[in-house]
Protein backbone atom coordinates (compact mmCIF):
# COMPACT_ATOMS: atom_id res chain seq x y z
CA UNK A 1 0.00 0.00 0.00
CA UNK A 2 1.27 3.46 -0.90
CA UNK A 3 0.65 6.82 0.74
CA UNK A 4 -1.92 9.04 -0.95
CA UNK A 5 -0.92 12.67 -0.50
CA UNK A 6 -4.17 14.39 0.60
CA UNK A 7 -3.07 17.74 -0.83
CA UNK A 8 -2.34 16.33 -4.31
CA UNK A 9 -5.40 14.09 -4.18
CA UNK A 10 -7.66 17.06 -3.44
CA UNK A 11 -6.23 19.01 -6.39
CA UNK A 12 -6.68 16.02 -8.69
CA UNK A 13 -10.28 15.44 -7.59
CA UNK A 14 -11.13 19.12 -7.94
CA UNK A 15 -9.84 19.07 -11.53
CA UNK A 16 -11.74 16.02 -12.77
CA UNK A 17 -9.15 13.46 -11.73
CA UNK A 18 -11.16 11.26 -9.37
CA UNK A 19 -10.07 8.18 -11.36
CA UNK A 20 -6.47 8.64 -10.21
CA UNK A 21 -6.85 10.67 -7.01
CA UNK A 22 -6.16 7.64 -4.80
CA UNK A 23 -2.83 6.78 -6.42
CA UNK A 24 0.34 7.15 -4.38
CA UNK A 25 2.64 9.99 -5.49
CA UNK A 26 5.94 11.39 -4.23
CA UNK A 27 6.12 14.26 -1.75
CA UNK A 28 8.74 16.81 -2.80
CA UNK A 29 10.77 18.46 -0.05
CA UNK A 30 12.23 21.08 -2.37
CA UNK A 31 12.82 23.92 0.12
CA UNK A 32 13.71 24.16 3.78
CA UNK A 33 10.25 25.69 4.32
CA UNK A 34 8.52 22.48 3.14
CA UNK A 35 9.78 20.60 6.22
CA UNK A 36 7.74 22.60 8.75
CA UNK A 37 5.78 25.19 6.77
CA UNK A 38 3.98 28.11 8.36
CA UNK A 39 1.66 28.82 5.43
CA UNK A 40 -0.94 26.16 6.18
CA UNK A 41 0.43 23.56 3.75
CA UNK A 42 1.38 20.07 4.93
CA UNK A 43 4.89 19.61 6.29
CA UNK A 44 6.96 16.47 6.70
CA UNK A 45 5.45 15.51 10.04
CA UNK A 46 1.94 16.17 8.71
CA UNK A 47 2.53 13.74 5.85
CA UNK A 48 3.97 11.09 8.16
CA UNK A 49 1.03 11.46 10.55
CA UNK A 50 -1.40 11.16 7.64
CA UNK A 51 0.47 8.06 6.49
CA UNK A 52 0.03 6.46 9.92
CA UNK A 53 -3.70 7.15 9.71
CA UNK A 54 -3.93 5.69 6.20
CA UNK A 55 -1.89 2.63 7.20
CA UNK A 56 -4.21 1.82 10.09
CA UNK A 57 -1.74 -0.81 11.26
CA UNK A 58 -1.02 -2.30 7.82
CA UNK A 59 2.30 -1.93 5.94
CA UNK A 60 2.49 1.36 4.03
CA UNK A 61 5.18 3.00 1.89
CA UNK A 62 5.57 6.78 1.72
CA UNK A 63 7.91 8.39 -0.81
CA UNK A 64 9.79 11.66 -0.38
CA UNK A 65 12.05 13.52 -2.79
CA UNK A 66 15.15 15.00 -1.14
CA UNK A 67 15.83 17.97 -3.41
CA UNK A 68 17.61 21.03 -2.09
CA UNK A 69 21.35 20.70 -2.77
CA UNK A 70 23.25 23.99 -3.05
CA UNK A 71 23.43 25.07 -6.72
CA UNK A 72 20.53 22.71 -7.34
CA UNK A 73 19.48 22.06 -10.95
CA UNK A 74 22.79 23.63 -11.97
CA UNK A 75 22.30 23.24 -15.73
CA UNK A 76 18.78 24.65 -15.94
CA UNK A 77 16.72 27.46 -14.47
CA UNK A 78 13.18 26.21 -13.92
CA UNK A 79 13.81 24.64 -10.53
CA UNK A 80 16.88 26.44 -9.25
CA UNK A 81 17.05 26.04 -5.52
CA UNK A 82 17.34 28.41 -2.60
CA UNK A 83 20.91 27.50 -1.58
CA UNK A 84 24.15 28.59 -3.22
CA UNK A 85 27.55 27.02 -2.66
CA UNK A 86 29.13 30.48 -2.57
CA UNK A 87 26.81 31.48 0.28
CA UNK A 88 27.55 28.63 2.74
CA UNK A 89 25.03 26.49 0.90
CA UNK A 90 26.49 23.12 1.83
CA UNK A 91 26.49 23.75 5.58
CA UNK A 92 22.94 25.15 5.37
CA UNK A 93 21.88 22.06 3.40
CA UNK A 94 23.29 19.82 6.12
CA UNK A 95 22.11 21.67 9.23
CA UNK A 96 18.89 23.39 8.09
CA UNK A 97 17.61 20.79 5.62
CA UNK A 98 18.96 17.24 6.07
CA UNK A 99 19.31 17.34 9.87
CA UNK A 100 15.67 18.39 10.52
CA UNK A 101 14.39 15.83 7.98
CA UNK A 102 16.40 13.04 9.61
CA UNK A 103 15.26 14.12 13.08
CA UNK A 104 11.60 13.83 12.08
CA UNK A 105 11.93 10.62 10.06
CA UNK A 106 13.76 8.94 12.96
CA UNK A 107 10.93 9.61 15.42
CA UNK A 108 9.99 6.14 16.81
CA UNK A 109 6.36 7.09 16.21
CA UNK A 110 6.95 6.47 12.49
CA UNK A 111 8.96 3.25 12.77
CA UNK A 112 6.14 1.16 11.30
CA UNK A 113 6.17 3.14 8.05
CA UNK A 114 8.36 2.21 5.10
CA UNK A 115 9.93 5.56 4.16
CA UNK A 116 11.46 5.77 0.68
CA UNK A 117 13.69 8.71 -0.20
CA UNK A 118 14.60 9.70 -3.75
CA UNK A 119 17.97 11.36 -3.37
CA UNK A 120 18.62 14.61 -5.25
CA UNK A 121 17.27 14.31 -8.82
CA UNK A 122 19.59 15.52 -11.60
CA UNK A 123 22.49 16.27 -9.25
CA UNK A 124 25.27 13.76 -9.86
CA UNK A 125 24.28 13.28 -13.54
CA UNK A 126 24.90 17.01 -14.07
CA UNK A 127 28.52 16.44 -13.00
CA UNK A 128 28.89 14.01 -15.91
CA UNK A 129 27.50 16.10 -18.77
CA UNK A 130 27.12 19.75 -17.80
CA UNK A 131 30.43 20.97 -16.40
CA UNK A 132 30.47 23.75 -19.00
CA UNK A 133 27.77 25.44 -16.89
CA UNK A 134 29.37 27.60 -14.16
CA UNK A 135 27.06 26.43 -11.36
CA UNK A 136 27.77 22.78 -12.24
CA UNK A 137 31.51 23.39 -12.47
CA UNK A 138 31.36 24.95 -9.01
CA UNK A 139 29.39 21.98 -7.70
CA UNK A 140 32.16 19.70 -8.94
CA UNK A 141 35.21 21.75 -7.98
CA UNK A 142 33.99 22.32 -4.42
CA UNK A 143 32.75 18.75 -4.00
CA UNK A 144 29.42 20.12 -2.77
CA UNK A 145 27.17 17.73 -4.71
CA UNK A 146 29.14 14.64 -3.71
CA UNK A 147 29.50 15.74 -0.09
CA UNK A 148 25.84 16.76 0.12
CA UNK A 149 24.64 13.41 -1.22
CA UNK A 150 27.00 11.58 1.13
CA UNK A 151 25.74 13.57 4.11
CA UNK A 152 22.11 12.87 3.19
CA UNK A 153 22.79 9.15 2.81
CA UNK A 154 24.70 8.98 6.10
CA UNK A 155 21.90 10.65 8.05
CA UNK A 156 18.99 8.88 6.36
CA UNK A 157 20.46 5.37 6.07
CA UNK A 158 20.99 5.38 9.84
CA UNK A 159 17.18 5.20 10.26
CA UNK A 160 16.18 1.50 10.08
CA UNK A 161 12.86 1.98 8.26
CA UNK A 162 14.24 4.39 5.63
CA UNK A 163 15.18 3.23 2.12
CA UNK A 164 17.29 5.43 -0.15
CA UNK A 165 17.23 5.45 -3.95
CA UNK A 166 19.76 7.66 -5.72
CA UNK A 167 18.72 9.47 -8.89
CA UNK A 168 20.19 7.95 -12.06
CA UNK A 169 19.08 10.43 -14.71
CA UNK A 170 17.42 8.67 -17.64
CA UNK A 171 18.34 6.73 -20.77
CA UNK A 172 18.16 9.78 -23.02
CA UNK A 173 20.71 11.57 -20.83
CA UNK A 174 23.29 9.04 -19.68
CA UNK A 175 22.78 6.18 -22.14
CA UNK A 176 25.76 6.88 -24.39
CA UNK A 177 28.99 5.01 -23.58
CA UNK A 178 30.76 8.32 -22.96
CA UNK A 179 28.29 9.07 -20.13
CA UNK A 180 27.19 5.64 -18.90
CA UNK A 181 30.35 4.23 -17.29
CA UNK A 182 31.57 7.60 -15.96
CA UNK A 183 28.18 7.96 -14.22
CA UNK A 184 28.46 4.47 -12.73
CA UNK A 185 31.98 5.31 -11.52
CA UNK A 186 30.77 8.57 -9.93
CA UNK A 187 27.88 6.87 -8.13
CA UNK A 188 30.21 4.13 -6.94
CA UNK A 189 32.89 6.48 -5.60
CA UNK A 190 30.31 8.79 -4.00
CA UNK A 191 28.36 6.05 -2.26
CA UNK A 192 31.45 4.04 -1.34
CA UNK A 193 32.54 7.16 0.56
CA UNK A 194 29.56 7.05 2.92
CA UNK A 195 29.74 5.55 6.41
CA UNK A 196 27.87 2.41 5.35
CA UNK A 197 29.45 2.33 1.91
CA UNK A 198 27.45 0.58 -0.80
CA UNK A 199 24.86 -0.47 1.80
CA UNK A 200 23.74 3.13 2.33
CA UNK A 201 21.55 2.87 -0.78
CA UNK A 202 18.78 0.42 -1.56
CA UNK A 203 18.83 1.15 -5.26
CA UNK A 204 18.52 3.75 -7.98
CA UNK A 205 15.66 5.55 -9.73
CA UNK A 206 15.51 6.71 -13.33
CA UNK A 207 13.21 9.02 -15.28
CA UNK A 208 12.32 11.10 -12.21
CA UNK A 209 9.88 13.79 -13.41
CA UNK A 210 10.73 12.87 -17.00
CA UNK A 211 8.89 11.37 -19.95
CA UNK A 212 10.98 8.49 -21.37
CA UNK A 213 8.82 5.38 -21.86
CA UNK A 214 9.47 2.20 -19.89
CA UNK A 215 9.56 0.35 -23.21
CA UNK A 216 9.43 1.27 -26.88
CA UNK A 217 7.24 -1.66 -27.92
CA UNK A 218 7.82 -1.27 -31.66
CA UNK A 219 11.55 -0.55 -31.40
CA UNK A 220 12.90 -3.48 -29.37
CA UNK A 221 16.31 -3.69 -31.06
CA UNK A 222 18.58 -0.61 -31.25
CA UNK A 223 20.89 -2.43 -33.65
CA UNK A 224 18.22 -3.37 -36.19
CA UNK A 225 19.16 -2.05 -39.63
CA UNK A 226 16.65 -0.01 -41.63
CA UNK A 227 17.67 1.54 -44.93
CA UNK A 228 21.26 0.51 -44.29
CA UNK A 229 21.58 2.14 -40.84
CA UNK A 230 21.00 1.04 -37.25
CA UNK A 231 17.90 2.24 -35.39
CA UNK A 232 20.05 3.90 -32.74
CA UNK A 233 21.71 6.10 -35.38
CA UNK A 234 18.39 7.82 -36.17
CA UNK A 235 18.15 11.55 -35.47
CA UNK A 236 15.89 10.92 -32.48
CA UNK A 237 18.28 8.49 -30.75
CA UNK A 238 21.64 10.01 -31.75
CA UNK A 239 23.48 6.64 -31.50
CA UNK A 240 22.23 6.08 -27.93
CA UNK A 241 22.02 2.28 -27.43
CA UNK A 242 19.19 2.55 -24.88
CA UNK A 243 15.88 3.44 -26.49
CA UNK A 244 13.81 3.19 -23.29
CA UNK A 245 14.13 3.08 -19.51
CA UNK A 246 13.77 -0.66 -19.02
CA UNK A 247 16.79 -1.46 -21.19
CA UNK A 248 18.83 1.36 -19.63
CA UNK A 249 18.03 0.35 -16.06
CA UNK A 250 18.67 -3.32 -16.74
CA UNK A 251 22.12 -2.50 -18.10
CA UNK A 252 22.67 -0.05 -15.26
CA UNK A 253 21.88 -2.69 -12.66
CA UNK A 254 24.52 -5.01 -14.11
CA UNK A 255 27.11 -2.22 -14.31
CA UNK A 256 26.44 -1.13 -10.72
CA UNK A 257 26.80 -4.67 -9.38
CA UNK A 258 30.03 -5.02 -11.38
CA UNK A 259 31.22 -1.79 -9.72
CA UNK A 260 30.74 -3.29 -6.26
CA UNK A 261 27.12 -2.66 -5.33
CA UNK A 262 25.32 -5.62 -3.70
CA UNK A 263 23.21 -7.71 -6.05
CA UNK A 264 20.07 -6.98 -4.04
CA UNK A 265 19.91 -3.32 -5.08
CA UNK A 266 16.71 -2.55 -6.94
CA UNK A 267 15.71 -0.13 -9.67
CA UNK A 268 12.72 2.22 -9.71
CA UNK A 269 11.21 4.03 -12.71
CA UNK A 270 9.04 7.12 -12.37
CA UNK A 271 6.18 6.19 -14.70
CA UNK A 272 3.88 9.07 -13.78
CA UNK A 273 4.03 10.79 -17.18
CA UNK A 274 5.63 8.38 -19.65
CA UNK A 275 2.50 6.69 -20.98
CA UNK A 276 2.29 8.38 -24.42
CA UNK A 277 -1.19 7.06 -25.18
CA UNK A 278 -4.02 8.78 -27.01
CA UNK A 279 -4.66 9.03 -30.73
CA UNK A 280 -1.02 9.80 -31.61
CA UNK A 281 0.26 6.50 -30.19
CA UNK A 282 1.44 4.09 -32.91
CA UNK A 283 -0.28 0.71 -33.11
CA UNK A 284 2.44 -1.12 -35.01
CA UNK A 285 5.84 -0.96 -36.64
CA UNK A 286 6.40 1.42 -39.54
CA UNK A 287 6.76 -0.06 -43.03
CA UNK A 288 9.02 2.77 -44.22
CA UNK A 289 12.50 1.98 -45.52
CA UNK A 290 13.76 5.44 -44.56
CA UNK A 291 15.44 5.24 -41.14
CA UNK A 292 14.15 8.46 -39.59
CA UNK A 293 10.64 7.96 -40.94
CA UNK A 294 10.66 4.40 -39.61
CA UNK A 295 11.74 5.54 -36.14
CA UNK A 296 9.40 8.53 -36.01
CA UNK A 297 6.40 6.43 -37.05
CA UNK A 298 7.25 3.56 -34.68
CA UNK A 299 8.25 5.36 -31.48
CA UNK A 300 5.64 6.02 -28.81
CA UNK A 301 7.76 8.84 -27.32
CA UNK A 302 6.49 11.77 -29.38
CA UNK A 303 8.77 14.49 -28.06
CA UNK A 304 10.68 16.49 -30.70
CA UNK A 305 13.85 15.44 -28.83
CA UNK A 306 14.70 13.12 -25.95
CA UNK A 307 16.36 16.15 -24.37
CA UNK A 308 12.98 17.86 -23.96
CA UNK A 309 11.90 17.75 -20.32
CA UNK A 310 9.46 20.55 -19.60
CA UNK A 311 5.64 20.12 -19.64
CA UNK A 312 5.71 17.92 -22.73
CA UNK A 313 2.84 18.22 -25.17
CA UNK A 314 1.18 14.87 -25.91
CA UNK A 315 2.44 13.07 -22.81
CA UNK A 316 0.16 10.78 -20.83
CA UNK A 317 -0.02 9.07 -17.47
CA UNK A 318 2.07 5.90 -17.46
CA UNK A 319 1.86 2.52 -15.78
CA UNK A 320 0.24 2.83 -12.35
CA UNK A 321 2.54 2.18 -9.39
CA UNK A 322 3.31 -1.52 -8.99
CA UNK A 323 5.84 -3.52 -6.95
CA UNK A 324 8.35 -5.93 -8.49
CA UNK A 325 7.30 -5.44 -12.15
CA UNK A 326 10.43 -7.13 -13.57
CA UNK A 327 13.67 -8.77 -12.35
CA UNK A 328 15.84 -6.29 -10.39
CA UNK A 329 13.06 -3.67 -10.45
CA UNK A 330 11.66 -2.90 -7.00
CA UNK A 331 8.76 -0.88 -8.40
CA UNK A 332 7.33 1.48 -10.94
CA UNK A 333 6.38 4.60 -8.99
CA UNK A 334 4.74 7.98 -9.49
CA UNK A 335 7.34 10.34 -8.04
CA UNK A 336 6.37 13.44 -10.02
CA UNK A 337 2.76 14.20 -9.08
CA UNK A 338 0.81 14.50 -12.36
CA UNK A 339 -0.58 18.00 -12.76
CA UNK A 340 2.35 19.78 -11.16
CA UNK A 341 4.25 21.99 -13.62
CA UNK A 342 7.89 21.45 -14.61
CA UNK A 343 8.49 25.17 -14.99
CA UNK A 344 6.93 28.39 -16.23
CA UNK A 345 6.53 29.23 -19.94
CA UNK A 346 7.72 32.76 -19.23
CA UNK A 347 9.37 34.60 -16.36
CA UNK A 348 7.15 34.71 -13.25
CA UNK A 349 8.29 36.62 -10.18
CA UNK A 350 8.59 34.35 -7.12
CA UNK A 351 10.39 33.97 -3.80
CA UNK A 352 11.47 30.36 -4.37
CA UNK A 353 14.58 31.04 -6.44
CA UNK A 354 12.92 29.62 -9.56
CA UNK A 355 14.04 31.17 -12.83
CA UNK A 356 12.71 30.96 -16.37
CA UNK A 357 14.19 28.26 -18.59
CA UNK A 358 13.67 28.59 -22.33
CA UNK A 359 13.10 24.82 -22.49
CA UNK A 360 9.70 25.57 -20.91
CA UNK A 361 8.89 28.10 -23.66
CA UNK A 362 6.87 26.49 -26.49
CA UNK A 363 8.37 28.94 -29.01
CA UNK A 364 11.98 27.97 -28.20
CA UNK A 365 13.97 26.38 -31.00
CA UNK A 366 16.34 24.42 -28.79
CA UNK A 367 20.04 24.13 -28.04
CA UNK A 368 22.83 21.55 -28.05
CA UNK A 369 21.26 19.64 -25.14
CA UNK A 370 18.13 18.82 -27.17
CA UNK A 371 19.76 18.56 -30.59
CA UNK A 372 18.49 22.06 -31.49
CA UNK A 373 14.92 20.84 -31.71
CA UNK A 374 11.72 22.54 -30.47
CA UNK A 375 11.12 22.40 -26.72
CA UNK A 376 7.85 20.47 -27.01
CA UNK A 377 6.55 22.42 -24.00
CA UNK A 378 2.93 23.37 -23.41
CA UNK A 379 2.04 27.06 -23.32
CA UNK A 380 0.84 29.09 -20.33
CA UNK A 381 2.55 26.94 -17.71
CA UNK A 382 2.90 28.14 -14.10
CA UNK A 383 6.00 27.87 -11.88
CA UNK A 384 7.47 24.42 -11.29
CA UNK A 385 5.38 22.58 -8.71
CA UNK A 386 2.29 24.74 -9.25
CA UNK A 387 -0.91 23.14 -10.55
CA UNK A 388 -1.11 23.08 -14.34
CA UNK A 389 -4.69 22.14 -15.21
CA UNK A 390 -4.24 21.97 -18.99
CA UNK A 391 -1.37 19.54 -18.63
CA UNK A 392 -3.27 17.45 -16.08
CA UNK A 393 -6.18 17.00 -18.48
CA UNK A 394 -3.85 16.07 -21.33
CA UNK A 395 -2.05 13.53 -19.14
CA UNK A 396 -5.37 11.85 -18.32
CA UNK A 397 -6.53 11.98 -21.94
CA UNK A 398 -3.30 10.35 -23.16
CA UNK A 399 -2.92 7.84 -20.31
CA UNK A 400 -1.51 4.45 -21.25
CA UNK A 401 -2.83 2.09 -20.11
CA UNK A 402 -5.96 4.21 -20.66
CA UNK A 403 -7.96 5.27 -17.64
CA UNK A 404 -11.10 3.20 -16.98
Amino acid sequence: MGYVNPAWSAEAKADGGSAIANISTGVWLDRIATIAPTDGTMGLRDHLNAALTQANGAPLTIEFVIYDLPNRDCSALASNGELLIANSGLSKYETQYIDPIAAIMSDPKYSSLRIVNVIEPDSLPNLITNLSKPLCAEAQSTGAYVQGVQYALNKLHAIPNVYNYVDAGHSGWLGWDTNFQPAVNLWASTIKGTTAGFNSVDGFISDTANYTPVQEPYLPNPNLTVGGSQIRSANFFQWNPYLDEQSYDTALYSALVAAGFPSNIGMLIDTSRDGWGGTARPTGVSTSTDLNTYVDQSRIDKRPSRGDWCNQSGAGLGIRPVANPAPHFDAYVWIKPPGESDGSSSLIANNQGKGFDRMCDPTYGGNSLNNNMPSGALANAPLSGAWFSAQFHQLMQNAYPPLP
